[in-house]
C-alpha cells in the first residue's frame, strides 16, 4: 500500500518523484527536460533600461591633464589615469622607438629612463609621470652622431632582429650611471665598496631584466664592457 501512495505521489510530482521525501534524489525525465530548455529558449530578451541606444557609445572615462617632458621637449596631454606611459608614448605621442613587447614588465624591451633612472614604461601610469623628465630612445644619440652606447651595440653586432635593443641601450646606459653610483647588485662581492669592478658577471646581472630572443647575449655584454671603459673580468 505504501508503494501506491509513493508511485503516485510521482505521478503529481513534475520531476517524477516526491521531492518531499527525506533522502529523496531528482530525476529529470528527458521529456521534462526539453520542456524546461524550450520555456528558456523561448523567454523573449528586454535590454537593459541604461543601455546605449544603437550607434552611440558609452561615456568615455574622464582625463586629466599630464605634462610631460621627452627628451628635452613638453609634452600637455590629456590622458585616461588608466593609459600606461608605454603607451602614452607610443599611442599618443608617436615616439615607436620603445617597444611593447610582454606588457607585464618581464622583457624590458619597453625600458626608458625617468629622472635618469630606469624603468619598465608598461608597469607605470603616465599621469604618474606629471612633470618627469623623462629619456627614450628617440633622444640618444642622432644618426650622425651616435651615441657611445649605440655605435658600440653596432660595432660587437649586439643585436640581431633589433626589437629589443632600444630598451637594452637605454637599461645599459643608466646601468653605467648606477655603478658610478655605488649601487651594488646581487652578485657584488662587497656591497659597501665605493668601486665597483663592473666585469662580465656584474654586467650580466645588472642587465637580467633585459631579455634578447635572438640570443646576442655574448656581443652585449661585450659592448657595455667597451663603452664602460677596461676589458671586465671573468666569463664573457
Amino acid at each position: 500500500m505504501a508503494s501506491d501512495e509513493h508511485h503516485a505521489n510521482d505521478a503529481h510530482s513534475p520531476y517524477g518523484d516526491n521531492r518531499d521525501a527525506p533522502g529523496s534524489k531528482v530525476r529529470l525525465s528527458r521529456r521534462k527536460f526539453l520542456q524546461s530548455a524550450s520555456a528558456i529558449a523561448s523567454t523573449p530578451f528586454f535590454p537593459a533600461a541604461n543601455a546605449s541606444p544603437p550607434g552611440r557609445y558609452p561615456d568615455r572615462p574622464p582625463t586629466l591633464p599630464v605634462s610631460l617632458h621627452i627628451n628635452g621637449v613638453q609634452h600637455d596631454l590629456l590622458l585616461e589615469p588608466r593609459v600606461t606611459l608605454l603607451d602614452a608614448l607610443r599611442e599618443y605621442l608617436g615616439l615607436m622607438g620603445t617597444k611593447k613587447g610582454c606588457d607585464r614588465g618581464q622583457c624590458g624591451a619597453c625600458t626608458v629612463l625617468v629622472n635618469g633612472r630606469r624603468i619598465n614604461s608598461c608597469l607605470t601610469l603616465a599621469v604618474m609621470h606629471d612633470g618627469d623628465e623623462l629619456t627614450t630612445i628617440e633622444g640618444i644619440g642622432l644618426p650622425e652622431q651616435l651615441h657611445p652606447m649605440q655605435a658600440a651595440f653596432i660595432a660587437h653586432d649586439g643585436f640581431q632582429c633589433g626589437y629589443c635593443t632600444p630598451g637594452q641601450i637605454c637599461s645599459a646606459i643608466a646601468m653605467l650611471d648606477e655603478v658610478q653610483r655605488g649601487d651594488a647588485s646581487a652578485v657584488s662581492p662587497d656591497v659597501g665598496a665605493e668601486n665597483i669592478a663592473l666585469n662580465a658577471d656584474e654586467i650580466r646581472e645588472r642587465m637580467s631584466g633585459n631579455l634578447c630572443r635572438c640570443g646576442a647575449y655574448p656581443n652585449i655584454v661585450k659592448a657595455i664592457a667597451a663603452v664602460a671603459g677596461p676589458k671586465p673580468g671573468g666569463r664573457t
